[in-house]
C-alpha cells in the first residue's frame, strides 16, 4: 500500500470502496481468487480456511520502517494450508513459547481467513490480537476463528509489525521523509493496511465488505481505539469490541519517541549521525535487542503529527471519533496484567493524589484489606474505569454496550480473585480447550459461559445489537449506566460499582485533561 493512498484515506475512506470488490464466493474445493492472484484453502465440516494470506510486501531491507506496500501478485495457486511466521518478538520468560511463535521472520505481513462453506454477505470480524504492541500472532491456537464461521461469520486475525520494528521514531527517519509523509506507527498503518485488503478482497471468501467488525485485546484493544479515533481508519469497519483497551492511553509525541530511538540506536553502537541506512543495516535481533535497556520504553501509537495527531481520549470528549456501533469492556482481575509489566502499589498511591483516603472509603477498603483495595484500584484505573468512560462518551450517536467480565473457570475459582486479564477471549473464540495446561479441565458450567459470550460478539457482528440469547437482555449504555455483567449468574446491572468508577473517572480526567462532554 502507498504512502499517499494511506494519507488520502482520511479524506475518501467512507466512499472508497462502495460497491467495488470482487462478488466472487469461494469455491467448494478451497480455492478462492483474489485481487493477488489464486489460494488454495482447506475445507473441513463446512468450513473453509486460508492461512498465511500477504496484506502487505515484506516490510525488508529498503521497506522497513516505512509505510507498508501493496503485496505482489503471485502466479500458479498459493498454498494457503498452513500459517507464516510471527513478527519478531522477545521470548516470554514467564511462560513457554507457543509453537505458533516459533517461526519469526520480519516477512510477517499475512492474515488469516475462516468462513462458512458458500458464505454469501456474511458478516466479516478483523481480529487484532494483543501483547503490549511487542507480542503476540493472529495464529496463536486460541484466536483458530472456526466457531465463528460455524455460526455464519468469515473471521480475519492479521499480524502487524512489533516493538521497535513496528513503533519507532528517529531523527535519521524523520529526515528523510517527505513533509506529510506517514512515519513511526507502522504497526497501526499495518492494521489499517489489513482492513483495506478487507475492503477489496473479503467478498471472495462470502464476507460483506460494508459489514465488517474490527475487535482487540489489550494491546488490540488499545489499537482499536486508535482506529475508531484517527481519520485514516475512518469507513473501513462499521462496528468496533474493545476488550481490556484502556482508552485514556498518553502517548509520546514524535519528539519524545525521537529521543527515545537516539537512546536505543546507542544501545546497539550507533551515534547519533547515524543514516537511515545504518538503521536498516541492522538485523531483526539488534533491533529487538535495542530495547532491552530501555525499560521505561512504551510501545505502541503515538502523536506522529500525521496519521494520529492526538490521544483517543481527547478524540472521544470532542466526539471526534468514528460513530459506530461499539462493546466496549475489561474484567475484574486486569491488575494480574499490570503487575507483569511492572507497575506496582505506588502507581495507586501516585494516582490517588490527595484522595486516597476518599478512594479506601468507597472501595471498602478497612473491610476488604490493603492488598484487595490495590488490586481493585490498579485494574480500575487502567482498564475498566476508562472502558465506562468511553462508553459514556460515545452514547449519544450509535449505541455503544459496555460490559464487565468478572467469570473464572470453574475449576479455577478457588485460587483467583477474579477474572485476568484476556481470560474472555477462549470464551468468545470457543477455544477453552486450548488454553494451555487448564484446557482439559473445562466444565459444561464453562462452556454455557462461552456460548453466551460467543452469542453476544455473533449478533453484534450481523447487527449491531448484541443478542446474547437465553433471555439475557443487553441495553445500550447512557444515563442510565447499564452494563451486561458476566459472571456466574449474567445479566444487566445498573450503577455496577458506581462510587468507585465515578472517583476513578475524575482522577483520570484530571490527569489527562479530557473531560466529558
Amino acid at each position: 500500500m502507498s504512502n499517499l493512498k494511506i494519507a488520502v484515506a482520511a479524506l475518501v475512506a467512507p466512499f472508497l470502496f462502495q460497491g467495488c470488490a470482487s462478488q466472487a464466493q469461494p469455491d467448494p474445493s478451497g480455492h478462492v481468487t483474489i485481487a493477488s492472484g489464486e489460494l488454495a484453502g482447506t475445507r473441513e465440516d463446512g468450513v473453509v480456511s486460508f492461512r498465511n494470506i500477504p496484506f502487505a510486501a515484506p516490510p525488508v531491507g529498503e521497506l522497513r520502517w516505512q509505510p507498508p506496500a501493496a503485496p505482489a501478485a503471485w502466479e500458479g495457486v498459493r498454498d494457503a494450508s498452513a500459517f507464516g511466521p510471527a513478527c519478531p518478538q522477545p521470548s516470554r520468560p514467564d511462560r513457554p513459547q507457543s509453537p505458533a511463535l516459533a517461526n519469526q521472520s520480519e516477512d510477517c505481513l499475512s492474515l488469516n481467513v475462516w468462513a462458512p462453506e458458500n458464505a454469501e454477505n456474511a458478516p466479516v470480524m478483523v481480529w487484532i490480537h494483543g501483547g503490549a504492541h511487542r507480542l503476540g500472532s493472529g495464529a496463536l491456537p486460541y484466536y483458530d476463528g472456526t466457531a465463528f464461521a460455524e455460526e455464519g461469520v468469515v473471521l480475519v486475525t492479521i499480524n502487524y509489525r512489533l516493538g521497535l520494528l513496528g513503533y519507532f521514531a528517529h531523527p535519521a527517519l524523520t529526515a528523510e521523509a517527505e513533509p506529510g509523509e506517514l512515519l513511526g506507527n507502522y504497526g497501526l498503518m499495518d492494521q489499517i493496511a489489513a482492513l483495506e485488503w478487507v475492503q477489496e478482497n473479503i467478498s471472495a471468501f462470502g464476507g460483506d465488505p460494508g459489514n465488517v467488525t474490527v475487535f482487540g485485546e489489550s494491546a488490540g484493544g488499545a489499537s482499536t481505539l486508535y482506529l475508531l479515533t484517527v481519520p485514516a481508519a475512518h469507513g473501513l469497519f462499521q462496528k468496533a469490541i474493545v476488550e481490556s483497551g484502556g482508552g485514556f492511553q498518553q502517548p509520546d509525541t514524535l519528539a519524545q519517541q525521537e529521543d527515545k530511538g537516539l537512546a536505543a540506536a546507542a544501545s546497539a553502537g550507533l551515534g547519533a549521525d547515524a543514516d537511515a541506512a545504518a538503521l536498516r543495516a541492522l538485523s531483526a535481533d539488534q533491533v529487538l535487542d535495542m530495547a532491552g535497556p530501555l525499560q521505561g520504553l512504551g510501545f505502541g501509537s503515538f502523536i506522529d503529527g500525521t496519521l494520529v495527531t492526538e490521544p483517543p481520549a481527547q478524540a472521544f470528549a470532542s466526539g471526534r471519533e468514528a460513530d459506530v456501533p461499539l462493546i466496549i469492556g475489561a474484567n475484574s482481575n486486569e491488575a494480574s496484567v499490570m503487575r507483569t509489566l511492572g507497575v506496582n502499589n505506588r502507581v495507586v498511591a501516585a494516582a490517588a493524589g490527595g484522595r486516597l483516603d476518599e478512594l479506601k472509603a468507597a472501595y471498602n477498603a478497612d473491610t476488604i484489606g490493603e492488598e484487595e483495595f490495590l488490586r481493585q484500584v490498579l485494574g480500575d484505573y487502567s482498564f475498566v474505569a476508562p472502558a465506562r468512560w468511553v462508553a459514556g462518551e460515545t452514547a449519544d450517536g450509535a449505541p455503544s454496550y459496555l460490559y464487565h467480565f468478572d467469570y473464572v473457570m470453574q475449576r479455577r475459582r478457588n485460587r483467583a480473585p477474579g477474572a485476568s486479564h484476556g481470560s474472555e477471549i477462549p470464551y468468545i473464540f470457543k477455544t477453552l480447550g486450548e488454553i494451555p495446561l487448564i484446557g482439559r479441565f473445562v466444565t459444561d458450567e464453562d462452556r454455557e459461559m462461552s456460548d453466551i459470550m460467543s452469542a453476544c460478539w455473533v449478533s453484534f457482528a450481523r447487527s449491531g445489537a448484541p443478542d446474547c440469547g437465553d433471555g439475557l437482555d443487553w441495553p445500550a449504555y447512557g444515563a442510565n449506566d447499564t452494563l451486561m455483567l458476566f459472571d456466574t449468574s449474567p445479566g444487566a446491572q445498573t450503577g455496577y460499582r458506581s462510587a468507585q468508577m465515578e472517583i476513578i473517572t475524575e482522577l483520570l480526567e484530571a490527569r489527562s485533561g479530557f473531560a466529558g462532554q
